[in-house]
């Protein structure tokens, strides 16, 4: 059974998601505090956890910085907060999604199976060395991209920027997060050096650069990969 650990201080909202989770043949914790929240995830082992930012006792950010510091669970993030930079700052320290409230049942549930999902093919293959796609595959081991047959000739950068979406398949990773990967904490407001590598990284891969299928831009916010 796939165990949920709700983190809301709203009660309405937490009775709300347990009776569909529930529904659904979830398992079900609630904690309507941060403090109770980290100790239940050390007990209880969650495989996935609903997380609200504005708990009474401390910011949900620091929930998942704490989180991070042991666990790889995967983290929703279900906010009222709908400014940029306080999504951003979530999915920074850790979070693997925002859902911004309100929120509709069906799509709530429908990127839980999702988190899920990714975290099982993580887990049954921790040693995938090859992405395959229609159109292209890339050889992790080898470092080495092919399309059509033929051999596509990347950049060092190019090359980083696509290794860091590809290992995260489904995740939005930030701006700030492959800046500071690929070219150091200094750069980490270069957004123009993101634009131009990704632009290159389509016109190498995608068979429609302008509407791309797997390297997919979030405005605003970061890039995805989507195999």
């Amino acid at each position: 059974m796939t165990r949920v650990l709700v983190v809301e201080d709203d009660p309405q909202l937490v009775r709300a998601l347990v009776i569909n989770l529930q529904a659904r043949h979830y398992g079900v914790d609630a904690a309507p505090d941060g403090a109770t929240a980290l100790r239940l995830a050390a007990a209880r082992q969650p495989d996935v956890v609903l997380l609200d930012l504005g708990l009474p006792d401390m910011d949900g950010v620091d929930i998942i910085k704490g989180l991070r510091g042991w666990s790889r669970v995967p983290i929703l993030v279900l906010s009222a907060r709908q400014a940029s930079d306080e999504k951003v700052a979530a999915l920074d320290a850790g979070a693997d999604d925002y859902i911004t409230k309100p929120f509709s049942m069906n799509e709530l549930l429908a990127r839980l199976r999702a988190a899920v999902r990714r975290t099982e093919d993580n887990t049954a293959a921790p040693e995938t060395t090859l992405v395959e796609t229609e159109d292209f595959s890339i050889d992790l081991l080898a470092k080495k991209a092919v399309r059509g047959g033929r051999d596509v000739r990347l950049t060092p950068t190019e090359w980083h920027l696509l290794e860091i979406l590809v290992t995260n398949p489904g995740r939005l990773i930030t701006q700030k997060h492959l800046l500071q990967e690929v070219w150091g904490v200094s750069q980490s407001n270069k957004t123009n050096y993101l634009r131009v590598y990704m632009a290159q990284l389509r016109r190498k891969l995608e068979k429609d650069p302008s509407h791309p299928h797997y390297l997919i831009t979030e405005p605003g916010m970061g890039y995805r990969f989507e195999g």
